[in-house]
């Protein structure tokens, strides 16, 4: 028979090899995701990692960060605030090949914390409520994150951080970390005043920050936030005005008002409501007051379920939430923006054990893996009279109408499903 000193002189062994398992599942599971992109050609590969490390290239070597395209077939231009030009300096040192995998790593690692924390309820189960095979062994609760990762880097938005070496789920990590981490070493509001200093869109947090740090039911921790959130942002703004001051004014005063510098609006990888009204081809005006009117509709509707969702103590539904307004409200929103779907799918999935919520979550996670949006290309493409107009906008307009769904899923059907299993309320908060 053991004695406790043997078994606790294993234990060290078995806690550092317990992850082993789980990271061979991830590197097989995703090899044929991300090497296929790795092993492109150079101007077909990564394609925004290289439009990163060209700005930083230019900043170091002294030309103008906005005035460059990349080379062609691409011709992308940088069109990040010039604090991020700055971050991405260490890129800009590296080789292409060491900056692509250095990126792809990233990338991984930033998904693992995010599924890590919107997963929170089912991943931090009480040991002995959990299935037993959740029990048996210490590699179990690393495989249970490891087979999650996979499943949200099959997502669409996510496929696509690893083909074009995207930023988004950095983002989405940065904002999800800092309104649901239980005790963080950092200042709460620091990550998501970085995040909106780097791609403006974060910016979205700072009036959730203000909706649930002020007035009724306010709470003193996200006022805090909001000020450290604000605090943050502002530096990091004005930090390039006092080092590159023409690159600063470049972007503030030229760049960030031409919004065909982002590519073509009405493109289908636009999934923004402006981008959906974009491809109804009315005129502009009627577009930019239908526009206006939608986006004070949906801030409401989406920025009061949040604050709700937070004093009812669900903050990963109220990141969700917030996450989608950036994506909705914003004028132009590439598919990739819709990383935020693995915060909605945490939303939904709560601890795992409500059935409905699970199949739910589930159906979420085959719509966005599905090419949805291009398969109503290739319906308008076959030119069958009703059909392929009508159905077709409609189906390319999927994953932004499907952000539109998810909205009332979080605020609405969500609360009513908690609502609904009182006796449970305290194990499906999520």
């Amino acid at each position: 028979m053991r004695n406790g000193s043997t078994v606790t002189g294993r234990a060290p062994w078995a806690r550092l090899l317990a992850p082993l398992p789980a990271l061979l599942v991830v590197l097989v599971a995703l090899a044929p995701l991300v090497l296929p992109w790795l092993g492109n050609v150079d101007d077909q590969r990564l394609v925004d990692l290289d439009v990163y490390r060209t700005g930083g290239r230019e900043l170091l070597e002294g030309r103008p960060v906005y005035d460059f395209m990349t080379p062609a077939p691409q011709l992308l231009p940088f069109t990040y605030p010039p604090i991020a030009a700055m971050l991405a300096t260490p890129l800009a040192m590296m080789s292409w090949p060491v900056a692509q995998w250095v990126w792809t790593g990233l990338i991984l690692l930033t998904l693992a914390v995010t599924v890590r924390y919107a997963f929170r309820p089912a991943l931090e189960r009480p040991a002995l409520e959990r299935p037993a095979f959740e029990r048996q062994g210490g590699w179990r609760l690393p495989l249970l994150l490891a087979l999650l990762t996979v499943a949200c880097a099959y997502l669409m938005p996510i496929r696509d951080q690893f083909r074009f070496g995207q930023v988004d789920i950095l983002l989405v990590a940065l904002c999800l970390a800092d309104c649901v981490a239980p005790r963080p070493p950092w200042p709460r509001g620091l990550l998501i005043g970085l995040a909106t200093a780097v791609k403006l869109t974060p910016g979205v947090f700072l009036i959730y920050l203000l909706l649930t740090g002020f007035g009724p039911g306010a709470r003193k921790e996200q006022r805090d936030a909001f000020l450290m959130a604000v605090f943050t942002a502002t530096l990091l703004t004005v930090l390039p005005f006092l080092v590159i001051p023409s690159d600063a004014a470049d972007f503030w005063f030229g760049a960030l008002l031409d919004p065909e510098r982002l590519g073509a609006n009405a493109a289908t990888t636009n999934q923004s409501v402006r981008g959906m009204l974009i491809r109804l081809y009315l005129p502009d005006q009627l577009t930019s007051l239908l526009w206006l009117a939608l986006v004070a509709v949906i801030a409401w509707y989406g920025f009061r379920h949040a604050r709700r969702a937070l004093l009812d103590g669900h903050p990963t539904t109220a990141v969700a939430l917030v996450g989608l307004m950036a994506v909705l409200l914003s004028p132009v929103a590439w598919i990739h923006h819709l990383a935020w779907v693995v915060v909605v799918l945490g939303a939904l999935a709560g601890d795992g054990r409500d059935p409905v919520r699970v199949r739910v979550a589930a159906g979420v996670w085959l719509y966005y893996v599905l090419p949805v949006p291009w398969w109503g290309v290739t319906i308008k493409a076959a030119e069958i009279p009703v059909l392929s107009p009508v159905v077709g906008k409609i189906v390319q307009n999927g994953f932004g109408l499907g952000a539109l769904v998810l909205v009332w899923l979080l605020g609405v059907w969500l609360p009513r499903r908690r609502a609904a299993l009182p006796g449970d309320a305290a194990r499906l908060k999520a």
